[in-house]
């Protein structure tokens, strides 16, 4: 099972990354400025991630990559950056089985 695991950046920025059951981090977030908008990042990526749609799919000179985004169009979460369009795309498919039920843990 996955887990959000929050905490608060150098910057005191309020931020959260999706691992895996494994322990690998397959989602960030950005910075946000209170705990309150923070959480609310959370909720929006569990009703998000199980849409298709919602995935931009990247592919640039340093590799493969994905943002979720929420219904309005905002990014709510960014991945890493793989070597591969497959390793990307297994990225999305366990963001989509892991974020739905995700326990949230503060780090």
């Amino acid at each position: 099972m996955g887990t959000f695991e929050t905490f608060t950046d150098k910057a005191g920025e309020f931020r959260f990354r999706l691992k895996a059951g494994n322990g690998e981090v397959i989602l960030k977030s950005e910075g946000y400025t209170t705990k309150a908008a923070r959480d609310n990042g959370v909720a929006s990526v569990r009703d998000n991630a199980p849409k298709d749609e919602r995935y931009d799919r990247k592919q640039t000179a340093a590799g493969y990559s994905f943002n979720l985004k929420a219904a309005n169009g905002q990014v709510i979460g960014t991945s890493e950056v793989y070597t591969s369009a497959q390793g990307r795309d297994g990225g999305i498919e366990s963001v989509k089985k892991n974020a739905p039920n995700a326990s949230v843990v503060e780090a």
